[in-house]
């Protein structure tokens, strides 16, 4: 993703910021919405739109949930940008989506020129998490151990280039463990098992529901979350801020996108739809008991910054890791 696409981005952007009365196409939606799910069902992407699509539904209709997991949300996000731009076909689009995979492949089939953002409904943050038989209670404690015992920690993540591998090579640049192993799952899921099992030591998955669970179980450690302050779900847990790590943030955007030509009254109408829906606190609850940060102020304009700011954070983290890039 370049500067070009992230203009071209910005214009389409701003030209759907101003709002407007709520369904001003008059016939819009005289049918069911279908929301293109990159990854498949379980996991993060698919908790958020299955969530919204419920709470959109006595403003918008029926919103059917579709999951097309595979290439890393190449397919399904592909698709939507050659969706007709007509309102009746959105992605839930992310930072994997439309941040890393244009950064970490060689060839996606879609562009940021190719959407235009409606707006961002949550965040989903990193962690650095350890099994139980690790012998470290803190983050400058897991430091220490793994400079004391080189080579002996891998870390396994949800996949190559995914937010989670790019939070774990993060890591491993701010703390100056070249050495720490990446070990690549296909998907969070089968990295948490082993984590928990004890196959593997350490993980940098994004926080869930499942994940906290675990770890208040005891049966994994979460020693930090990668954002700028404490989650709203789990505020006993600090971040790596906090324990002498600035600038280790890891966050995962989840928002809704339409293909760059879709009227502007369309996109308006469903964007007053999602931040009626954001500004329950039964949903906000819901979301944070899911390990995710509700984003009840944002609009087509701020998630374009958003986006601008997480391809400058990790532009020079794709490079330093070895990605390569067409």
């Amino acid at each position: 993703m370049n500067r070009r696409d992230v203009l071209a981005f910005g214009l389409a952007s701003l030209s759907a910021s101003v709002a407007t009365p709520l369904f001003a196409q008059g016939k819009y939606p005289e049918r069911p919405i279908r929301l293109l799910v990159a990854f498949s069902a379980g996991g993060v992407n698919d908790v958020v739109g299955r969530q919204w699509a419920e709470r959109v539904k006595t403003l918008l209709g029926a919103v059917y949930v579709e999951n097309q997991g595979g290439a890393g949300g190449v397919i399904a996000t592909g698709e939507v940008a050659r969706a007709a731009p007509d309102g009746y076909t959105i992605a839930l689009g992310s930072t994997s989506t439309m941040v890393l995979n244009p950064m970490t492949m060689a060839k996606v089939p879609y562009a940021a020129k190719d959407f235009v953002p409606i707006t961002i409904i949550a965040v989903s943050t990193t962690s650095i998490v350890v099994h139980a038989s690790v012998p470290v209670k803190t983050l400058p404690e897991l430091i220490a151990y793994a400079k004391a015992n080189p080579g002996k920690l891998s870390y396994g993540s949800a996949g190559s280039g995914t937010m989670s591998n790019l939070s774990g090579e993060l890591f491993k640049q701010i703390t100056g463990l070249g050495d720490l192993v990446h070990i690549p799952y296909k998907g969070a899921g089968p990295g948490i098992t082993d984590l928990v099992s004890g196959h593997i030591p350490m993980m940098t998955p994004n926080v869930t529901a499942q994940v906290l669970e675990f770890h208040r179980a005891g049966k994994i450690r979460i020693l930090a979350v990668n954002a700028a302050q404490r989650l709203g779900g789990a505020p006993e847990i600090p971040t790596a801020i906090e324990q002498g790590l600035p600038g280790m943030i890891g966050l995962l955007f989840l928002g809704l996108f339409a293909p760059a030509a879709t009227p502007k009254p369309i996109v308006d109408s469903i964007a007053e739809a999602t931040h009626a829906a954001m500004a329950d606190a039964d949903f906000q609850n819901v979301l944070m008991a899911q390990g995710l940060e509700p984003v009840t102020d944002s609009d087509s304009a701020k998630a374009l910054r958003f986006i601008d700011e997480e391809i400058a954070r990790w532009g020079p983290v794709v490079k330093a890791a070895g990605f390569k890039v067409e």
